[in-house]
């Protein structure tokens, strides 16, 4: 709930006015995940992927070690790439060796964070026929951009990988794709990675690792809204929190507040009020089936062209092809 509030004062970027809105609203208080990722944020989750605990970074690994020169057998014609989400560019190096061994390739990360497509580029500048244009924006405003500049007769890939398609609340992951589908021709191909279901007890020892990096990770997020928006979180007032959601079969992130507490925002005109105990869900982690993928797949205007899923860890690779 808002405590107080000065309406005199202009909300100045898209960052505080979600961080705001998510604050404010009755209910469950919520931010955006996308916002866990700054530099601090990008390099925390890099140390989760080589945890012990979290195998989805490894498992979806090693499906692009062994699946990637199938997959370019499953795409006609020239091929010109787009990834959703970039990151450091790390696990998509196979598949563009892959497309590159027939002939060059442009590749086109899109991301909201300067300093992954930095990374990114530094990842995979080294690249023979692989020519790299980054694309600073959101994810559906970079899809546009990229279609924009798409060479008649081209076979557009996009890549939506490390199971981000899961963060989305339950429709909210069609819908996006749908969205996604509106950019893209009959015949192109969406390659989605997406951690299928496990034992509750495995997926929250994932999400809540005993070093406490995921717990770092997750509280960065209120040092970033401290420094960027100069609030007075108190990261010691809050702990981290992994849950499993049965009804949406989801792992939820959370920051708990310890105790009754308000957070005040200066420079934004506002104050939020916590009770002891009230949480900030940070993230929602929806795991799916292999029937519920392909469901998916149809309600967002695709059809399963090809999966591959790891037994290590339950994780697949789907490429869906529009319809």
């Amino acid at each position: 709930m808002i405590v107080s509030e000065n309406p005199a004062v202009a909300l100045r970027t898209q960052f505080e006015i979600d961080v705001r809105t998510g604050l404010c609203h009755d209910g469950q208080k919520t931010l955006p995940s996308k916002y866990l990722y700054d530099a601090l944020g990008s390099t925390l989750f890099e140390a989760i992927s080589l945890l012990p605990q979290y195998g989805l970074t490894r498992a979806e690994e090693r499906i692009l070690r062994g699946c990637s020169r199938d997959l370019v057998r499953h795409l006609p014609g020239r091929v010109m790439v787009s990834e959703l989400g970039s990151g450091n560019g790390r696990k998509t190096r196979r598949i563009l060796q892959a497309l590159a061994a027939n002939e060059p390739v442009s590749y086109y990360p899109i991301e909201i964070s300067r300093a992954a497509l930095d990374a990114c580029e530094a990842e995979l500048g080294d690249m023979e026929r692989v020519s790299i244009v980054s694309v600073e924006q959101e994810y559906l405003e970079g899809l546009a951009t990229v279609a924009g500049v798409r060479p008649a007769g081209s076979h557009l890939l996009v890549l939506f990988l490390g199971s981000t398609i899961g963060n989305f609340a339950a429709g909210d992951d069609a819908r996006f794709l749908r969205e996604v589908r509106s950019f893209m021709e009959r015949g192109d191909s969406l390659l989605l990675g997406a951690d299928l279901l496990k034992t509750p007890e495995r997926m929250i020892d994932a999400y809540d690792d005993p070093l406490g990096v995921t717990a770092a990770f997750n509280l960065n997020l209120l040092a970033r809204i401290n420094k960027e928006l100069e609030s007075d979180f108190n990261l010691r007032a809050f702990r981290h929190e992994a849950r499993f959601n049965h009804v949406s079969s989801s792992i939820e992130m959370h920051l708990v507040s310890k105790t009754r507490q308000t957070v005040t925002f200066p420079q934004s005109g506002f104050a939020v009020a916590f009770n002891a105990q009230e949480t900030i869900l940070t993230e929602t982690c929806h795991k799916y089936t292999r029937a519920t993928l392909a469901e998916l797949a149809a309600k967002s205007g695709f059809w399963v062209e090809a999966q591959w899923v790891d037994d290590k860890w339950s994780f697949a690779e789907t490429l869906l092809r529009a319809s």
